[in-house]
């Protein structure tokens, strides 16, 4: 099961799980009111998986490649990294699954605070248009997943403050309309 909660505000290693003390946990549910969905599923069958397969076919999901984080395997590693972490948004959901290895998905919550969500193998994340987010890897510094989207990909990263693209006024409706 996926573990997520709220970070304290260190800027050192952005690798480190950032716990707040006390830790304050959140919720599966309180991830759905953000729009941010989960599922678990056997990340060692993933080439056979009849559960991918279903997720793929009932949201549409047409395209996927596996990328390996990993000094060794990642061109512009470091550079990379840096870019994964800037606070940012997409125009189109983001989903990743992964396959081996671990990192932290961080979102903004509807009060701007930071929410860590451990990743691992396993794992699968959506998070939806629109909605303030970074990656980092862990402290084991390695992680392969899955992308997927629907039709082709589209790479760009819009870095905060992006608010007046359609999907972050979407988005926002949407959070508006949870807390109703």
């Amino acid at each position: 099961m996926v573990e997520a909660w709220y970070m304290d505000e260190s800027q050192e290693d952005q690798r480190a799980p950032h716990r707040l003390r006390p830790n304050r946990a959140v919720s599966l549910e309180q991830l759905r009111r953000l729009g941010v969905a989960y599922r678990k599923l056997d990340a060692d069958n993933y080439e056979t998986d009849p559960c991918l397969k279903e997720i793929r076919r009932a949201e549409n999901y047409s395209w996927m490649d596996i990328v390996t984080i990993h000094k060794d395997k990642l061109p512009n590693y470091e550079e990379k990294i840096k870019t994964f972490y800037e606070e940012h948004l997409h125009l189109d959901d983001e989903i990743r699954y992964i396959l081996d290895g671990s990192g932290y998905f961080d979102v903004r919550d509807k009060d701007d605070k930071w929410i860590r969500i451990s990743m691992k193998k396993g794992d699968m994340i959506t998070l939806p248009a629109g909605i303030y987010h970074r990656f980092t890897l862990d402290e084991n510094n390695y992680v392969k997943a899955m992308r997927l989207f629907v039709g082709e990909p589209v790479w760009t990263a819009y870095n905060r403050p992006a608010d007046d693209f359609p999907a972050r006024k979407q988005y926002m409706k949407f959070l508006a309309e949870e807390a109703q």
